[in-house]
């Protein structure tokens, strides 16, 4: 793969720490992604010209993460023909990221957005991860050995706090 699959956007580039998670997930997955702002509100032409363009570079699966009001996801949802995930994010001028929350989740028919949990970048990697594996036998593996390894460190963790009891259990660094 030399060119991206998964376009990762922001409204801001504060949001950066909330979206990094998905990249890092994303390339450890071997995914190509692309990360940059695309702000709704601030840059209404950017957005318009990417949502409408971003399949004909030969992105697959676009993550928008977004603050407050929100409208990042729907507004590019409604504008490309590909999965759209949103990120709510809990923003400074957030209503404790209910706002976010909702500007993305309801969504008019017609007009689908994905929606993970506030903050939650890195769900939305591993959710494009799944829809791209959905083709790629190669990619499903990889996804299917995450899992395998996150059963494994919670079996571990199960173990280790039912042999020591949960008055002396020190979660492992």
């Amino acid at each position: 793969m030399s060119k991206p699959l998964v376009s990762i956007i922001m409204g801001s580039d504060s949001d950066l720490s909330i979206m990094s998670p998905a990249a890092l997930f994303l390339e450890e997955m071997g995914i190509l992604v692309e990360v940059t702002v695309v702000s709704a509100h601030r840059t209404p032409d950017r957005m318009v010209e990417f949502a409408r363009n971003a399949h004909l570079r030969g992105i697959r699966v676009i993550i928008a993460g977004a603050g407050g009001a929100a409208h990042l996801p729907g507004m590019v949802a409604s504008m490309s023909p590909l999965p759209v995930i949103g990120v709510p994010v809990r923003s400074s001028n957030s209503i404790d990221g209910w706002d976010s929350i909702l500007s993305i989740l309801q969504m008019p028919n017609g007009i689908p957005v994905a929606t993970v949990a506030l903050n939650a970048g890195k769900n939305a990697g591993i959710l494009a991860a799944r829809i791209l594996a959905a083709t790629d036998p190669e990619l499903q593996q990889k996804v299917i050995s995450y899992m395998k390894t996150m059963e494994e460190e919670v079996l571990k963790k199960a173990e280790l706090l039912e042999r020591s009891g949960y008055k002396t259990y020190q979660p492992p660094a």
